[in-house]
């Protein structure tokens, strides 16, 4: 049983790649069709631009959450690695508050942006595709951060607590 739950938490915490791999799959043939399409037939795709766009926004969201689960945004660590032990910690603590801080801001701003797209029924000029369909990522993917910070942060106590069990005994 504790493997399918496993498996099934393996899953879930990695559908952001499948899906930006997939729609970067996507991407990546439609360009290049539309390359061959525009330059040997002469026959551009008029709808392509919209299709990439709305691809790539997926991607980045989609990809924003896997970087944000592995530890890979940017930062700038060289600064709290010169401060004592200590110290690091407590700034660990503050730049963890920080990042929740602005990702629940960001979530609640993308909920706004996304009813303002709905409410007032904006799409794409070419394929009618709402303006909500192309940004909901969004949403996703600061609830999937949000998820992914508590699950690393409990994780995270509940080794610290076996360490500190098993070094006692």
């Amino acid at each position: 049983m504790e493997k399918k739950e496993n498996k099934a938490s393996a899953i879930l915490m990695n559908i952001d790649i499948v899906v930006a791999s997939i729609i970067l799959a996507i991407l990546i043939v439609l360009t290049f069709l539309g390359v061959v399409w525009r330059y040997i037939f002469n026959a551009p795709f008029t709808w392509l631009e919209e299709v990439q766009t709305s691809c790539m926004v997926w991607i980045v969201f989609a990809g924003a959450g896997a970087a944000f689960r592995s530890g890979n945004h940017v930062a700038i660590e060289m600064i709290v690695d010169l401060m004592p032990k200590s110290m690091q910690k407590i700034m660990e603590i503050l730049i963890s508050i920080v990042v929740v801080v602005v990702i629940g801001y960001l979530f609640m701003q993308s909920i706004g942006f996304i009813q303002v797209f709905v409410k007032s029924g904006r799409s794409t000029s070419m394929l009618k595709i709402p303006y909500s369909w192309v940004y909901g990522i969004a949403i996703v993917s600061y609830f999937d951060m949000i998820i992914s910070y508590f699950y690393a942060l409990f994780h995270g106590v509940k080794s610290e607590a076996k360490e500190a069990a098993s070094s006692n005994e």
